[in-house]
């Protein structure tokens, strides 16, 4: 198993089944808001944002494969995208769950010189209060599911973190 995490952490496999994953995972996002009618909170456009993050990294690396300090520095750059993106969906299952109470606002609360919801709002713009994500199978809602992928990336990120530093 070692040997193998090693390899997958030089290869552009990785990268490229992120890249997919990613793509996937947006690609969803946009089919419950445009077929489903399930407009997103602030909390959800934070995940759309940090998934667009690790595919453009992803991305990156396709192209990078050969020189092992990016492919360091990629690695640890999509570690603490993913570990951002285990805090944001596990924050999208307790709002939903009503374990923690805060404010969830129609404001991104992006700075102005990234403001991705005034440059691409039909993907990015805040359109409900947060406290619900629907069900997407067997009576599992999009932020259960959201968070065991999230968890599940963050495993393989940080496993091939640790990995890219050993010879």
């Amino acid at each position: 198993m070692h040997s193998f995490l090693i390899n997958l952490s030089r290869q552009r496999r990785y990268w490229a089944i992120l890249v997919l994953i990613g793509i996937a995972l947006e690609a969803a996002a946009l089919y419950y808001q445009y077929v489903l009618d399930e407009w997103p909170c602030v909390l959800c456009i934070h995940v759309r944002i940090l998934v667009l993050a690790f595919v453009l990294i992803g991305v990156l690396a396709l192209f990078c494969t050969a020189s092992t300090s990016l492919m360091r520095l990629f690695h640890g750059l999509n570690t603490l995208i993913m570990g951002w993106l285990v805090e944001r969906s596990w924050q999208v299952l307790a709002v939903e769950r009503g374990w923690v109470f805060g404010d969830c606002d129609m404001e991104l609360g992006m700075p102005a010189w990234f403001a991705l919801d005034k440059w691409l709002p039909s993907v990015f713009e805040v359109q409900t209060a947060c406290g619900y994500t629907p069900l997407i199978f067997l009576q599992i809602s999009m932020a259960e599911a959201l968070l065991v992928i999230s968890v599940g990336l963050m495993i393989m990120s940080a496993a091939l973190f640790v990995t890219s530093w050993q010879e």
